[in-house]
């Protein structure tokens, strides 16, 4: 499927944060007309929001007028999920169906909507500036074309990858889904130690920001490892070394990874909590 084939159908999305943003701003600059996006968003505000910047449709809850459509973003929270599903079932069974919400597996979303063909993503923020990465998964009912569909409206956002296993969506919202939170953390951690050893806190948010961006565009375009790019800035008794060694002493590798274990059986508690 082209993306000239995704312009002539409509597109509902349920919810209108962020990431919903993201994914209607990118359609729009493929050349989506605003009139085939419609949006259900409860809350006022955000939907005066959404009309000012986009152009496209707004309804606070679900009607008739999600007949028109053939595909259903859900980009609602965990915990709101069940009940947006049950009050849209009825005017969107013949839908194609893909969940950007955290935790909820796809045999949940299916009892509530009455429909298996359904895909689950899971973006992450710099989705907002055309740099995320987006794990997929797809029940069997989702065809190839469904699925090139689903790609045509990510491709705008970043990069994505599909997964065999849904369960591997976990691992994907603990790396890369919640990821970019670690980052700011560590840049926050850079910024208060450059303030620290006496640079102005914009000098210390350059550095640290443009260290972040520079190193993660060479480990892209590098054939090296992340372990190799690391050694070859790395001179035993150097400085670097020695940041590296304190880090070691701490257990810093190890605390990292028993974190993304957290984030990950969250995610799994998410979809036991919300997804019965």
């Amino acid at each position: 499927m082209t993306q000239a084939d995704t312009h002539s159908s409509k597109i509902a999305f349920i919810g209108g944060g962020n990431m919903a943003s993201a994914l209607i701003g990118g359609l729009l600059k493929v050349g989506t007309p605003a009139k085939d996006i419609k949006v259900i968003e409860p809350e006022p505000e955000a939907r005066d929001r959404l009309e000012t910047r986009f152009g496209v449709q707004t309804w606070g809850s679900p009607g008739g007028f999600l007949q028109e459509c053939d595909l259903t973003v859900w980009a609602v929270k965990p915990q709101v999920f069940k009940e947006a599903a049950l009050a849209a079932a009825q005017f969107c069974s013949h839908h194609l169906h893909l969940s950007v919400a955290a935790g909820i597996p796809t045999p949940s979303i299916s009892k509530w909507l009455g429909i298996n063909r359904i895909a689950r993503a899971m973006p992450n923020t710099p989705a907002l500036v055309g740099l995320g990465q987006t794990g997929l998964f797809a029940t069997q009912e989702v065809s190839s074309m469904d699925k090139a569909r689903i790609e045509d409206i990510l491709s705008p956002t970043g990069q994505f990858l599909w997964v065999e296993n849904e369960v591997l969506l976990d691992a994907v919202t603990a790396l890369s889904g919640s990821g970019p939170a670690y980052v700011f953390y560590f840049i926050e951690a850079l910024c208060q130690a450059g303030e620290h050893m006496g640079l102005s806190p914009s000098a210390a948010k350059q550095l640290a920001i443009g260290t972040f961006a520079g190193a993660s565009a060479l480990a892209s375009q590098s054939d090296e490892s992340p372990s190799i790019l690391r050694e070859r800035v790395t001179s035993k008794g150097g400085t670097t070394f020695a940041a590296l060694e304190h880090m070691r002493e701490q257990g810093l590798s190890q605390h990292i990874q028993n974190a993304l274990f957290a984030a990950q059986l969250r995610a799994k508690e998410l979809g036991e909590e919300f997804g019965s």
